[in-house]
């Protein structure tokens, strides 16, 4: 005995069809259906957006170890160059879609300073580490007393944020200053 039912398709404007093909009972009485789910070429291109919109994960916590370093560099998927300084250590990761991000390393390895440049704001949770929510609730509360779109500039014990830019043209730089080392100064944090 075969048992028909009609395809049914939910409206196009979901970006998808799911169809019922035909069900057939078997012997035992239980019936099998089988759906198929189909995504438009619409769907698939508003998908793509969206992941590019996402943040780019970034380098390692402002106040942690250095030993993420190659780690972050197989996620961002980009290349690390590593310059000695007297004073610190500059680890630069150049992720394929263009963004930079610097790291800042006290020669015990410490993270004191992180800059970033490109066309994606990295993911600031991740570059901030213990120190976000502190800057969170500075930026919300400067957004409150000055509304718009303004560059973002703290200035709190501890911690030292300025992030500015553009759409595709974003930087910014984070530092602790009472992690700077001996004989360096902010302006040497680019």
């Amino acid at each position: 005995m075969q048992i028909q039912v009609s395809d049914r398709n939910l409206a196009p404007s979901f970006g998808f069809n799911a169809t019922k093909q035909s069900s057939r009972t078997a012997e035992s009485g239980v019936s099998q259906m089988n759906f198929r789910i189909s995504l438009s070429r619409t769907s698939w291109m508003g998908i793509a957006l969206l992941m590019l919109t996402l943040p780019i994960p970034a380098l390692a916590a402002l106040g942690g170890d250095i030993a993420t370093v190659h780690q972050d560099q197989a996620q961002m998927k980009g290349s690390l160059k590593t310059t000695q300084g007297e004073a610190f250590t500059v680890h630069e990761i150049k992720a394929s879609a263009g963004t930079v991000v610097k790291e800042y390393a006290t020669p015990a390895g410490k993270v004191f300073a992180v800059t970033w440049r490109g066309q994606f704001v990295p993911n600031m949770q991740q570059l901030l580490g213990s120190y976000y929510q502190q800057f969170a609730d500075a930026a919300a509360a400067q957004r409150e007393a000055h509304p718009g779109h303004r560059p973002v500039n703290l200035q709190q014990p501890g911690l030292i944020v300025q992030n500015g830019g553009h759409m595709r043209s974003y930087f910014g730089k984070a530092y602790l200053p009472a992690m700077l080392p001996q004989g360096v100064t902010a302006d040497e944090i680019q």
